[in-house]
């Protein structure tokens, strides 16, 4: 008698060879630029984003102040540069996290039936609140400030990330390759790690991109509205927010970070896109 192996499938190209073109390029410089400017903000801009210029109230754009200045007599452009790097400090810190606990949780949910209804109704009751109610009571008990805004982004990854690895381990756990290895005796968290992870990484990078520009989205609501980062520190969100009542004097209080909240955002999304649509192609 012959016995055939099951090998599981393979496919014909990296995922990650999407960025190397077309949407997920332009998603990637995108994000790098806006990402590179933060980064370098000591270099891009001459005044401290804290600082007080004396006679430079609401000035407009000029050479010296690319943005203008605001109310406070501090320099916009600076400020934004900072903001850019707070928010990426945030957005790369809770993301991960969240994702990360998310798929722990997930993962746990596909050993036992027990553990399974207990990973649903945590992520059902996480669910019942939208992220911005969620923020509001978390604030009212610990207070406004970036810790608030970490938090809240955790809270709202764990349960979208544990639900994609949940569906996607039961899918993979039905391949003829994985029933072979539970026959042969094969340990389940073998099993899991061995066959059922590299398969299921893929969509979790592009619920991970998806979950970035989110992210960007979530601390630019709760710093607008005053529960998030923390003035005088500059983030992207509360640099809107103090735009609003300067919007006559100096416009460019607002288009400078709206312009980064829509780079960021558009950005990750077509770093996504891209990865989805290589998925469904290999």
């Amino acid at each position: 008698m012959t016995v055939t192996q099951v090998a599981p499938p393979t496919t014909s190209s990296h995922p990650l060879t999407a960025l190397r073109r077309g949407q997920g390029l332009a998603g990637v410089v995108l994000v790098g630029v806006i990402a590179l400017a933060g980064v370098l903000a000591g270099v891009l801009s001459a005044y401290d984003p804290l600082a007080q210029i004396p006679g430079a109230n609401l000035v407009g754009p000029s050479a010296e102040h690319w943005l203008g200045t605001d109310h406070l007599n501090r320099d916009v452009w600076s400020r934004v540069l900072a903001g850019i790097r707070v928010d990426l400090v945030i957005v790369l810190l809770a993301v991960p996290v969240g994702a990360a606990i998310g798929s722990l949780v997930g993962l746990a949910a596909t050993v036992h039936p027990l553990a399974d209804v207990t990973a649903q109704r945590v992520f059902d009751l996480i669910l019942a609140f939208p992220s911005l109610i969620f923020a509001i009571a978390l604030t009212a008990i610990t207070g406004p400030g970036a810790h608030a805004v970490v938090i809240v982004i955790i809270a709202a990854e764990i349960p979208i990330f544990g639900r994609q690895i949940r569906t996607a381990v039961l899918a993979v756990r039905e391949q003829p390759f994985v029933e072979a290895s539970e026959v042969i005796g094969a340990d389940t968290w073998w099993t899991l790690r061995r066959h059922v992870l590299p398969h299921v990484l893929e969509p979790l990078g592009v619920q991970f991109a998806l979950s970035l520009s989110v992210a960007v989205f979530i601390e630019g609501a709760m710093s607008f509205i005053g529960i998030g980062v923390l003035p005088p520190q500059p983030s992207l969100g509360s640099l809107i927010g103090e735009s609003i009542g300067n919007l006559d004097a100096n416009p460019w209080m607002a288009v400078g970070p709206l312009v980064v909240v829509a780079g960021l955002t558009l950005g990750f999304l077509l770093i996504a896109q891209a990865l989805g649509r290589a998925r469904r192609v290999t």
